[in-house]
């Protein structure tokens, strides 16, 4: 009879798999010595988005509640244009400090602001003069410090781990995003808006003990195995503590048509993304006229991103893993296009609020998830200082740059077109979603020839194949 899987390892020398690649395996193809540190990233991410969900009903509700869903689309294009001087700020940030450092002082950084806001709020500065500064705020927050954990978890992997461990990462993000929905609804009304920010403050506090656990386990491995591998991988422990290259994000970017790419790729899904936004919240702000229950608007906004969170997590424990597998990241870029085609159609047809909320939670929770995984995975095959710097600038610039082109597009319609409906906006969405799709084609075709070439290049340095 064959020994178990188990044995022959413990025969070997080597340690019987823990308890976290034994509840890991159930979800997705994991290696024993890669298990803890996948779990570990797949938590800290959970606290990640937990705490970005706290505080984004928090957002939303103060800005609709105080200024209306036009002036909330409006300040998304002033974030834009802040984020220009955010992007130039973080790269060289970037540029000085070692990974783990860098995101330490980031993180820090936010939590610094929390609690700049959560004093005034005690020194009686009202919420509709608050609303506007946390509005564009929380937008920063979430794309950078996303961002550079996305970086961070590309550094750690190749190509080929990314594609087996990714579903399984952007799973806690999901699950995470889910959480923070259920505990605002659970504290709004014992604890406050306010007294929430705390709580989110306190998770992040957390998250950077667990970069730092990361971190320090990943070098420990690869020390550990120096002797027993390439000269490559033993010049891995040094490049990852060092920082990154001097060098703008916007120069790598145009440097790179694939790099540019991905920026429009971003450009176009927010653009639709937003748009659908301010769909559901001119419905949203006509039911909160109608209500005269207390909290209204942080409470549905909860629930909302409740049930698009659930609906991601469905489609990420079960669906995106199969889809990478069985497909490839170029093609799991085409399913949101292909969901938003038809949303977005319906909607022309009529904005009912049911119709609205369905569709915007189905198109949120694909993007959640699988698109989220895959736009991650298109990073795989780029540079260190690509994963960093110019992920952080598709991830900020660009993503806020689709805000600006919706605040555009609402304005001039709201401005100088009598005939504007929030059916005419779904409709635009589709024209949209067209050119989306051409984009995702070009994409398709630049990483194929990437990846081919980096295939190429690896067979190449393999020892005695020159």
């Amino acid at each position: 009879m064959k020994n178990s899987g188990n044995e022959e390892m413990v025969q070997r020398g080597q340690k019987a798999p823990g308890f976290a690649y034994k509840i890991l395996r159930i979800f997705t193809v994991v290696h024993p010595d890669e298990a803890l540190t996948v779990f570990l990233l797949t938590l800290n991410v959970f606290l990640l988005l937990t705490a970005y969900y706290i505080l984004k009903p928090i957002r939303d509700a103060l800005i609709v509640e105080e200024w209306g869903a036009n002036i909330k689309l409006y300040l998304s294009a002033v974030a834009a244009v802040l984020l220009i001087f955010v992007v130039k700020i973080f790269s060289r940030i970037a540029s000085k400090f070692p990974r783990q450092k860098l995101i330490t002082w980031v993180t820090l950084f936010f939590i610094s602001n929390i609690g700049i806001f959560y004093i005034l709020h005690l020194s009686g500065v009202g919420p509709r003069a608050m609303g506007i500064v946390f509005f564009i705020w929380v937008g920063i927050f979430n794309l950078v410090v996303i961002a550079q954990f996305w970086g961070f978890a590309n550094d750690l992997y190749t190509e080929d781990e990314g594609k087996r461990l990714f579903p399984l990462i952007a799973f806690g993000a999901v699950f995470g995003g889910f959480a923070g929905g259920i505990i605002t609804n659970w504290l709004v009304d014992p604890l406050g808006k306010f007294q929430l920010l705390l709580v989110s403050g306190g998770i992040l506090g957390i998250c950077i003990l667990f970069t730092w656990i990361i971190h320090q386990r990943e070098i420990k491995r690869i020390e550990a195995k120096v002797s027993k591998v390439s000269q490559e991988e033993k010049l891995k422990v040094e490049v990852q503590e060092k920082p990154l290259e001097k060098g703008g994000a916007f120069q790598l970017l145009f440097k790179s048509r694939y790099l540019l790419y991905i920026g429009f790729f971003v450009l176009l899904m927010n653009f639709i993304n937003t748009n659908g936004v301010f769909i559901l919240d001119k419905v949203a702000e006509v039911a909160a006229a109608k209500a005269i229950e207390t909290e209204f608007m942080t409470k549905f906004y909860a629930s909302f991103y409740n049930i698009q969170n659930l609906f991601a997590m469905f489609v990420q424990l079960f669906v995106v893993s199969r889809i990478f597998k069985w497909f490839g990241v170029r093609v799991a870029i085409f399913v949101l296009p292909v969901l938003a085609l038809g949303g977005y159609f319906f909607v022309s047809l009529g904005a009912a609020l049911v119709l609205v909320k369905w569709v915007k939670a189905i198109e949120n929770g694909a993007d959640y998830s699988l698109v989220n995984t895959a736009r991650h995975s298109l990073f795989l095959i780029t540079s260190r200082e690509e994963k960093y710097k110019a992920q952080a600038v598709t991830k900020t610039f660009f993503h806020r740059a689709g805000d600006v082109m919706a605040a555009l597009l609402v304005f001039l319609c709201t401005t100088y077109l009598a005939f504007f409906s929030i059916e005419n906006v779904a409709m635009v969405n589709v024209v949209l979603v067209l050119i989306w799709i051409i984009i995702c084609i070009l994409i398709f075709q630049e990483h194929k020839k990437l990846s081919a070439k980096r295939t190429e290049y690896v067979e190449y340095m393999k020892p005695g194949e020159k």
